[in-house]
């Protein structure tokens, strides 16, 4: 009985010298964790809509750590390196005993380092916490971290870890950054070849590089796949065919694109890893391609923007600010998208718009092109030159300013200010004045961002929409009125269609307009197809004058090379809405085949006789049409007074029927929503109001 006492004594005393000691050791590795925390530090990246890369951000000791995990990289990548670096990985609690027996018999038998016991675990550990030197103490140290690490993170967490660390020479750290540095891609899909590599540089990354050392690159791939063969990841052949295949002998950049959004991107979120934008990288990277290589031909000091843009949604997918962000002598680190400049002849459609909203013209109706005084203002064509009687067709496509001042002057500069407030777009006046005429022939200042919007309503059938790149502006549509009538937008998108492609380039069935601003300062081209909207500036950020720099030579061209590099595919306008059509000139009414006005407005009647005036329904009201007994809508009386006889009534740029010396008569929307409704009288003078069918 006394011997079975001492036996259960010992025991009792032993239990509790093991608890005790697993007791401290757990106190010691709470009171002396691994540095996890510090191993989260990664390059910012700023990514495009689909996840792809953009711009990365070194990190602040200067290295390229782009984080990566399991699902980044190519499933064959991850076999090829558990099996050469861990194979026991999934088995092991940190440490690999067997291996570890392993290589020190083999140090003990042969005197030296025969093969490592290092496991992924220890290697990361390692990665974190760098040792100072290649002693047992260190060995000891790295093995405890390893434990450690694995009680609080899973097999896949430590993987990740490994990913995002491993080191590849130079500064690039983890297989994403060597991936783009060496084959100039992500991980996602790689070949035997470069999984080799891939899996034999964090070994010796210095002494393998194959930028500087090929001949102990390609002995380190060679050793990785005669293993993998050895243990069936890959096959004989594989290998063999693999080790023919060229290594890379240079260092590639890192994607930079879009350096203006990225370095907003960490302006407004600093503390964040990853930045989504709308851009789409191929059309990122063919945009600033363009604009460099224009650049280049246009001369010193001469910058270049271009923004294009979702006509639907309104997310911007390209966004160039200068032609190179990196060229002091063009003041490339300036964002030129987002600067006012006088917009030149850019403005002009939306005047025609609301023109062809209001009844006013038809694309064929006759205007006058020929010296004219506003009150004091003298506009003059762009060459100096007159043409004459023109059609408003002709007078778009030619951009001739004498006519588009004319139809402002009609149709109100501040109406025409007040479309661009419904598209959400701010432009700039010179300081004391109001709108004016001028406004229609660059008297004001917009961005380049701004524009762009504008024409993606102009596109979008006169609906407005925000553009937004995911950082700076978030895209989406702009609830309220139209910017236009959908007939008036079609009717302007239908002649900009036509307007005659640059010297030397391709009509690609886009519709286009360009601008030129006073004293040659900046040239802009905006043009639109069925989906998207691109637009471009050239000039000098400092506002200097460049001689010869005109719109349709200079940033058309530029407008034009941008649609074919940038990958998408042209899509063809929109149909005409129902009560868009040509009509030919002799078969327009009376009062809309010549426009014609005094320096007082619309062509004054000699008699006194009152201008006319719509009575009903008022200007802004909102009407609920009543049903038929054979359930068909009832339609809406529309009265006038005032004006002479014969009356034409247009529906959103429709003529309802033909001229009539009534003065009622019956419309029938085409469905609900606001509609424009116009009378002209024999003497060409107009009345307009809007309503809203519910």
């Amino acid at each position: 009985m006394a011997i079975w006492r001492k036996v259960c004594i010992g025991l009792v005393a032993a239990a509790g010298i093991a608890a005790a000691a697993a007791y401290g050791l757990d106190a010691a590795d709470r009171a002396y964790p691994p540095p996890l925390e510090g191993a989260a530090t990664v390059s910012a990246e700023v990514l495009d809509a689909e996840g792809q890369l953009l711009r990365a951000f070194a990190t602040p000791e200067g290295r390229w750590r782009l984080k990566a995990t399991t699902e980044d990289v190519d499933p064959q990548f991850l076999k090829m390196l558990v099996a050469y670096e861990d194979r026991r990985f999934y088995d092991h609690a940190g440490v690999d005993f067997m291996a570890l027996g392993r290589a020190a018999y083999q140090l003990v038998t042969n005197g030296r380092i025969v093969s490592g016991a290092s496991t992924l675990s220890m290697q990361v550990a390692r990665l974190i916490e760098p040792r100072d030197s290649r002693s047992f103490g260190s060995k000891l140290r790295q093995i405890v971290r390893a434990v450690q690490i694995e009680r609080r993170l899973g097999k896949q967490d430590i993987l990740n870890l490994y990913l995002t660390r491993a080191p590849y020479g130079g500064n690039l750290e983890g297989v994403r950054a060597a991936s783009l540095a060496y084959f100039g891609k992500e991980p996602r899909r790689l070949t035997v070849a470069q999984a080799a590599l891939l899996v034999a540089l964090p070994q010796l990354p210095e002494k393998r590089r194959p930028d500087r050392h090929l001949a102990a690159a390609e002995a380190a791939r060679k050793r990785v796949l005669s293993r993998m063969a050895v243990v069936d990841v890959i096959g004989e052949g594989e290998a063999d065919r693999a080790e023919l295949s060229a290594i890379p002998t240079r260092r590639l950049q890192l994607p930079a694109f879009a350096a203006h959004l990225a370095e907003a991107a960490l302006r407004k979120e600093p503390g964040v890893m990853q930045h989504k934008t709308t851009l789409r990288r191929k059309v990122q990277q063919g945009l600033e391609t363009v604009a460099r290589e224009a650049a280049a031909k246009l001369g010193p000091k001469v910058s270049i923007a271009m923004v294009m843009a979702d006509v639907h949604t309104g997310e911007i997918i390209g966004e160039v600010g200068s032609a190179d962000y990196f060229d002091t002598s063009r003041s490339g680190w300036i964002d030129m998208s987002r600067v006012y400049r006088s917009p030149g002849s850019t403005l002009k459609p939306f005047i025609y718009g609301l023109a062809f909203e209001q009844g006013l013209v038809a694309q064929e109706t006759i205007i006058e092109d020929r010296p004219a005084d506003f009150f004091g203002y003298r506009p003059r064509n762009f060459d100096m030159t007159y043409q004459g009687d023109v059609s408003i067709r002709q007078a778009l496509q030619l951009s001739l300013n004498v006519p588009a001042v004319r139809l402002l002057d009609a149709v109100g500069a501040t109406r025409l200010m007040v479309r661009f407030r419904r598209g959400e777009v701010q432009t700039v006046l010179p300081a004391n004045e109001t709108p004016g005429l001028a406004i229609g022939l660059g008297g004001v200042g917009i961005t380049l961002k701004d524009l762009v919007q504008l024409y993606a309503g102009l596109a979008n059938r006169g609906k407005p929409v925000r553009l937004g790149d995911g950082i700076r502006d978030i895209p989406g549509e702009i609830d309220g009125e139209p910017l236009l009538e959908p007939v008036a937008a079609w009717h302007v998108a239908d002649i900009l269609s036509g307007v005659v492609p640059p010297l030397g380039a391709v009509q690609r069935g886009i519709a286009y307009k360009t601008g030129t601003s006073y004293g040659y300062r900046d040239a802009w081209s905006v043009g639109f197809d069925g989906n998207y909207v691109l637009g471009v500036w050239v000039g000098r950020p400092d506002n200097g004058a460049v001689p010869g720099l005109t719109g349709f030579a200079s940033a058309a061209p530029i407008l034009f090379e941008g649609f074919a590099k940038s990958g998408i595919a042209i899509t063809a306008l929109p149909r005409a809405p129902s009560g868009a059509i040509r009509i030919q000139q002799a078969d327009l009414p009376i009062s809309q085949r010549r426009f014609s006005m005094t320096s007082s407005g619309l062509l004054a009647s000699s008699t006194r006789e009152a201008a006319p005036q719509i009575i009903y329904p008022p200007e802004g009201a909102r009407v609920e049409l009543g049903s038929l007994s054979s359930g068909e809508l009832m339609p809406l009386a529309l009265k006038l007074q005032g004006g002479r006889a014969p009356f034409r009534w247009l529906a959103n740029g429709k003529p309802l029927e033909e001229a009539s010396r009534r003065r009622t008569t019956q419309w029938l929307p085409d469905g609900n929503g606001y509609s424009t409704l116009t009378v002209i009288d024999a003497m060409g003078r107009a009345a307009t109001v809007r309503v809203f069918i519910e």
